[in-house]
């Protein structure tokens, strides 16, 4: 203890080197604090945008519909009884059970025709899993709604569709055979995909089974409440499906989001990257702090040594040295990081449309206790490996050739 307290005591006899060190420390901490903040926001806002407006946190299915269901999607209809969707509806945690069924086939809107791929949803349902799809013209569909559909907003460009407007479905049968129907646009959406806004639309389940000529669904999704209940919700109905002799496929949402998952490996060793360069930054500016400190200490330093201090001793008050720069200065930059991100995610932080989307978005701040404890603990490690290579130099040194320094 009596070590800490020198060690604290000779950083303030130097105020302005002090200051310098700790404002090295502080913006590395700021810095690392606010980029990372900003990949947690994109992180979180991609994976509940992905979940709430196409995946659902868990879908049902039977195995081998993720594979081949586009190839042949009329093999792998769900269970029409109705038990097992009950006890998903009854599960711990889930706020919507969402039938859906999907499928393909050609949309004609006067002179024009194009492929598409459609949903078939239950509107009522569906309200839970369309927050992030957003009606840009005309309205949602309704429950009740049996000849309506909407399209994605690059579909409709691409067909010269608006609300109001008469479209033909066609599509193949479970039989085999050709069918078609008419329904109206009730409204245009887009997602975050621009890809997916290109060739989709949704329309009511018993439209789609009417021009399938099916009573069939091919997928259940099941929205929990928070994202973190989603590894305990699978587990809970993989058991209880074994138990029941059930041959249903229960996959979780991110094993479906491809492009989520390469978003955030990439910019996960960005940020790695990021930390590392400041971690660097860190260790040059308080290594040469400390190796300045030797230099015009070195008489003190031999003083310590002739009156019994072991060489351990002195390594040990330089490298406490380093760990309160670490702490003061790590502490300080989390305070004003807070600051700063609760202040910027207040104002927004306008951003241009990014690959694959049209319109662009405000963005924030998320700090994340770990990004702070990770943050602050990179600050300390870095000026205590510092202090490495300056403490075993003074510690080193012969007394005698010490105590002539500087005569």
């Amino acid at each position: 203890m009596s070590d800490a307290l020198l060690a604290l005591r000779s950083l303030l006899r130097q105020p302005r080197r002090t200051a310098i060190a700790l404002f090295a420390i502080g913006f590395g901490v700021v810095a690392l604090l606010l980029a990372g903040g900003f990949m947690e926001w994109i992180f979180w806002a991609m994976r509940e945008s992905t979940i709430q407006s196409q995946l659902g946190h868990v879908q049902v299915v039977r195995p081998g519909y993720l594979k081949q269901g586009a190839a042949d999607p009329y093999r792998f209809f769900m269970p029409d009884d109705g038990v097992q969707q009950g006890y998903l509806e009854g599960l711990e945690h889930a706020q919507e059970v969402v039938p859906r069924i999907g499928f393909s086939g050609l949309i004609s809107h006067g002179d024009a025709t194009v492929s598409f791929i459609g949903e078939g949803v239950d509107p009522a349902r569906e309200v839970a899993l369309s927050r992030y799809l957003v009606i840009v013209e005309g309205v949602a569909l309704a429950a009740g709604d049996e000849g309506g559909l909407l399209l994605g907003e690059g579909l409709a460009a691409n067909l010269g569709a608006k609300p109001g407007d008469t479209v033909v479905l066609l599509s193949t049968t479970a039989s085999g055979g050709i069918n078609a129907v008419e329904a109206k646009v009730r409204g245009l959406f887009f997602t975050s995909n621009k890809e997916f806004d290109d060739v989709a639309l949704r329309l009511p389940l018993s439209l789609a089974q009417r021009l399938l000529k099916t009573q069939g669904v091919h997928r259940w999704l099941v929205l929990l409440d928070d994202t973190a209940y989603t590894d305990t919700a699978v587990a809970k109905i993989k058991a209880h499906f074994a138990a029941e002799g059930e041959a249903l496929e229960v996959v979780p949402w991110y094993r479906l989001a491809d492009f989520y998952n390469k978003t955030v490996a990439l910019f996960g060793r960005q940020l790695g990257v990021v930390a590392g360069i400041i971690g660097l930054i860190i260790v040059l500016s308080i290594s040469n702090t400390l190796i300045m400190s030797v230099l015009e200490r070195t008489r003190e330093i031999g003083t310590l040594l002739a009156l019994g201090h072991r060489r351990r001793q002195v390594l040990g008050l330089y490298v406490s040295e380093g760990l309160w720069l670490g702490i003061i200065g790590g502490l300080a930059g989390v305070i004003i990081g807070v600051m700063l991100a609760q202040l910027i995610s207040a104002v927004g932080i306008p951003m241009p449309p990014p690959p694959g989307m049209k319109r662009g978005y405000s963005g924030e701040i998320m700090l994340t206790w770990s990004l702070i404890a990770g943050t602050w603990l990179l600050a300390v490690v870095s000026t205590v490996l510092a202090s490495l290579y300056p403490a075993w130099k003074a510690s080193r040194l012969v007394i005698v050739d010490a105590l002539r320094h500087g005569r």
